[in-house]
């Protein structure tokens, strides 16, 4: 652990990001609070960091949080981007409600929350509270699911109100991430027809997250391809899940490949391939079965972006749109292999033969029609209890299971070993809607973070027995039933 003797709380920050030209960012402190209180320290990640979980969790260290006092070796700034939002260019977005303070062990750590940036347009900068618990419990089930994702580090209060419909109590989210460079981060510098931005940041991008393409003859073309890459292997997990990002926009597509922004994402309950909960993706843009196809677009919208440095590596502007084509051509095949896969795992196949691909799109199929839980369906075959009850027509799953039993008959693994293997990539919990709504209510209008500590411990344990925690795992009575998502900012 990094902690002086004097008490003082030691991040050990290297800041990359601040080496990096000015018009990359605007060096902005985070803005004092009222009365911040702790709300959670993670210590586990706080101790993979290198960071004293005491120490944060000090009055000091709760400053730091809730930016009310700058980390020795801090220099936060707000980082400039653009993006698409719902398909609409914005060419200056930027960090408006929130500061990077610096990296430690290669992780940014960045405040959401405190205090408005020049790239705030308008906003207040601020958080509430709802949104923060919202990303705390997700992200951590996320990270508890092996999806590569953005972590919570802590969240404080500030005993101060955020205005939005109504008055809020506000709070300040810090979040790890592998870094915070989005598809958005390129297209700043290509709509400003900044090559050398470009290169830069390029530079930058791989020196961090792709080090096996430098010193290669195109490090540009191998950056487009490892995101290429990542997203088609995370979106096809994202897919496995049930889950919806709700709100995938180009500035909110990492360069590293991890799950970023939670702001109105949601897991279905009932399979439903069209199913959208945010309530401002009004066209169904980023619905569940959409997500493949909008991560691709943006992935296009990146290669476009980087096509003045595919060029100088190609010889040519024809020979940088040839080259930028032909990456995104990989990612259907990607996505589709890891998808398939996951399929194969989730019902128990561990040798791929020909026909399984019918089978789990059968059974997607049977699900729909019959308004299946996704997450229980799967869990339930991997605990060999049949999840025929879950179809409104059991028949449906009856006619699948018959096709399905005569397909591991061809199986060569012990059928405990399949049900073990099984488990491991079909959680029992995961964060339902009505139970993070539930959290949210209660700390919200009552201060009560019991809630909220319970979930995060159920769903932090996603493939794990948890005797007594039934209730987590149950899908909502209609009337507990969450039919849109909310943003939050």
């Amino acid at each position: 652990m990094t902690s002086s003797a004097s008490g003082t709380v030691q991040f050990g920050f290297t800041n990359t990001y601040a080496r990096l030209p000015m018009r990359f960012y605007a060096r902005v402190n985070p803005t004092h609070v009222a009365k911040p209180r702790l709300i959670k320290v993670n210590v586990a990640l706080a101790e993979h960091l290198g960071i004293d979980p005491q120490q944060l969790a000090s009055e000091e260290g709760v400053a730091i949080l809730a930016g009310n006092r700058v980390a020795d070796g801090s220099e936060p700034l707000a980082i400039a981007y653009a993006g698409h939002q719902f398909g609409h260019f914005v060419p200056q977005l930027g960090d408006g409600r929130a500061n990077l303070l610096g990296e430690v062990k290669g992780y940014d750590i960045q405040l959401k929350g405190s205090g408005p940036t020049p790239f705030s347009r308008r906003g207040d900068g601020r958080a509430a509270l709802g949104p923060v618990l919202r990303e705390y419990v997700l992200s951590e089930a996320m990270a508890a699911l092996g999806v590569p994702t953005t972590r919570a580090l802590a969240a404080v209060t500030t005993g101060e109100q955020v205005f939005r419909e109504a008055a809020l109590p506000g709070a300040v989210f810090t979040r790890v991430a592998a870094s915070h460079l989005r598809v958005g981060t390129f297209q700043y510098f290509a709509a400003l027809g900044d090559t050398e931005g470009l290169s830069k940041l390029a530079d930058y991008a791989i020196a961090r997250h792709y080090p096996e393409v430098v010193g290669t003859k195109k490090p540009y073309r191998g950056l487009l391809d490892g995101v290429i890459a990542r997203h088609a292997a995370l979106v096809a997990q994202w897919m496995l899940l049930g889950f919806i990002h709700g709100v995938m926009n180009t500035d909110n597509t990492s360069i590293s490949g991890e799950t970023l922004d939670y702001g109105p994402c949601a897991f279905m309950e009932a399979y439903e391939p069209r199913k959208v909960f945010s309530s401002i993706d009004r066209q169904g843009r980023y619905a569940y079965s959409n997500q493949p196809h909008a991560a691709h677009w943006n992935l296009t919208r990146l290669a476009e972006a980087m096509l003045p440095i595919l060029a100088q590596e190609e010889g040519s502007d024809e020979g940088a749109l040839a080259s930028a084509n032909d990456a995104l051509s990989t990612f259907e095949a990607k996505y589709e292999g890891a998808r398939n896969a996951g399929l194969r795992s989730k019902i128990g196949l561990a040798a791929e033969r020909e026909g399984d691909d019918r089978l789990t799109e059968d059974l997607l199929e049977r699900m729909a029609a019959n308004h299946a839980d996704f997450t229980l369906t799967f869990r339930r075959l991997a605990d060999n209890q049949g999840p025929r009850e879950l179809f409104a027509d059991p028949a449906a799953y009856d006619e699948w299971a018959i096709a399905w039993e005569k397909r591991l008959e061809f199986e060569t693994v012990s059928a405990e070993d399949r049900r073990a293997a099984m488990r491991q990539v079909n959680p029992a919990f995961i964060p339902r809607n009505h139970r993070v709504e539930e959290m949210i209510d209660f700390a919200v209008e009552r201060g009560d973070f019991q809630p909220f500590e319970q979930l995060l411990a159920v769903v932090t344990q996603p493939y794990e027995d948890q005797v007594g925690r039934e209730r987590y795992s149950t899908p909502a009575r209609p009337e507990e039933r969450v039919l849109q998502t909310f943003c939050g900012t």
